[in-house]
């Protein structure tokens, strides 16, 4: 039983099921999810549409990036979630205006 002589292995990281640590994903992960989330608070005012679409556009480039290296899916899986407040923040704020002061 050479299971039961291995010690049982630890969960490293928040996001890494697969026991390693993925410093880039987590990042990308986090910039997605923040920015997105403000991209999507920003865009309920029509007066902030240029910030809100600015933010969009970066979250969905970081999560775009971010869902073509992600490893696991507990990443991915956040990063669709980022990525869709971020696209959403990023296209009320264009309906509101987009890019033009």
């Amino acid at each position: 039983m050479p299971q039961a002589v291995q010690p049982p292995q630890r969960n490293i990281g928040l996001f890494a099921s697969d026991g390693k640590h993925h410093v880039t994903q987590d990042t990308l992960l986090a910039i997605t999810v923040v920015v997105g989330a403000l991209a999507l608070v920003l865009a309920q005012w029509s007066s902030l549409h240029v910030p809100a679409t600015w933010a969009g556009l970066i979250g969905i480039g970081t999560g775009a990036w971010g869902q073509m290296i992600s490893v696991t899916t507990r990443e991915r899986f956040l990063m669709v979630l980022g990525l869709g407040a971020a696209a959403l923040g990023f296209f009320l704020g264009m309906a509101h205006g987009g890019f033009s002061l």
